[in-house]
C-alpha cells in the first residue's frame, strides 16, 4: 500500500465542517446542476453517471430531496443555470503542484478570486498543460476500516481494477480507472462505502521538510476550497518531518 495521502484527510475533516455552514449544499448543487447540463439534459442518475456521483455525495451528506431536485430543475427550461466546470492549474510554495476544480456561471468572477487567493498565499496561476501532466484522472472510493476486512479490500480491489491502495488509522482509499466510476456499485458486494468520487492523483509527491512551508501550503488550499466557486482542490505533497 503506498504512502498516506494527507490532503486527502484535511478534505474530509474540512467537508464536514463546510457541511455545519450550509457551505457543501451549495457547492453540490452546482455540481448536480452541472452534471445535467454536461450530460444533455439527462436527468435519470441511471443513465447520467456524473449525476448519479453527485446525487449519492449529496445524499451522502444528508442534503435534502427538495434540494437535490431544486438543482436538477436548474439544468432545463428556458431559464437554465450555464454552470460549466472550470479547471485551473497553479503552484503552491514549495513549488507544489495544484488542480483547482471549480464550477461557476461567471468565469471572469472566478479567475478573479481564485488568482487573488493564489497571489495572497503566495502560490500563483500556471498555464494549461503545465501541472496537468503531475495527476492521473481517475476514481477513487473510500472504505472505513470497521466496515471491511482486507481480504475483502482487495477482493473488491481486484474487481475494480485498482492501481493503487492508500490507508490511515481510519480509511481504505481504492483508486482505479476512470472508466470503471459507473461499476462501482454493482461490485461492492455488501460492503458499505462512502461514494465513489473523480480524482486527480498525485504521480509524485513532493516532501516538504520546512514546518513553514507546509502550513502556508495547507492555508492557501483551505483558501481556495472556502471559495464558493470551487469544490474540489488537489495537490501533490506531503509532510517529512
Amino acid at each position: 500500500m503506498s504512502g498516506h495521502n494527507k490532503w486527502s484527510k484535511i478534505k474530509r475533516g474540512k467537508e464536514a465542517k463546510d457541511k455545519m455552514r450550509g457551505n457543501v449544499f451549495s457547492k453540490l448543487s452546482r455540481l448536480i446542476t452541472l452534471a445535467v447540463l454536461e450530460g444533455g439534459g439527462v436527468a435519470d442518475p441511471n443513465h447520467n453517471i456524473k449525476l448519479r456521483l453527485a446525487i449519492d455525495k449529496a445524499k451522502h451528506l444528508n442534503m435534502p430531496k427538495d434540494n437535490i431536485n431544486r438543482a436538477i430543475d436548474h439544468a432545463s427550461g428556458p431559464d437554465r443555470s450555464q454552470i460549466k466546470e472550470i479547471i485551473y492549474e497553479g503552484f503552491a510554495p514549495g513549488g507544489v503542484g495544484l488542480i483547482i476544480c471549480a464550477t461557476t456561471d461567471n468565469p471572469n468572477r472566478t479567475l478573479t478570486a481564485v488568482r487573488n487567493v493564489l497571489d495572497r498565499y503566495h502560490g500563483k496561476l500556471a498555464n494549461k498543460g503545465s501541472v496537468g501532466y503531475l495527476f492521473q484522472r481517475c476514481g477513487v472510493v473510500n472504505i472505513e476500516k470497521n466496515k471491511a476486512n482486507e481480504d475483502q479490500i482487495y477482493e473488491f480491489s481486484d474487481k475494480i481494477k485498482a492501481f493503487d491502495i492508500e490507508e490511515d488509522k481510519e480509511y481504505y482509499s481504492l483508486f482505479f480507472p476512470y472508466e470503471n466510476l459507473g461499476k462501482i456499485s454493482e461490485y461492492l458486494s455488501g460492503i458499505e462505502a462512502d461514494p465513489a468520487e473523480i480524482d486527480y492523483k498525485p504521480q509524485t509527491l513532493i516532501k516538504i521538510n520546512d514546518k513553514n512551508i507546509y502550513s502556508r501550503v495547507e492555508d492557501l488550499l483551505k483558501a481556495l476550497e472556502a471559495l464558493d466557486d470551487v469544490h474540489r482542490v488537489f495537490a501533490n505533497y506531503e509532510e517529512n518531518f
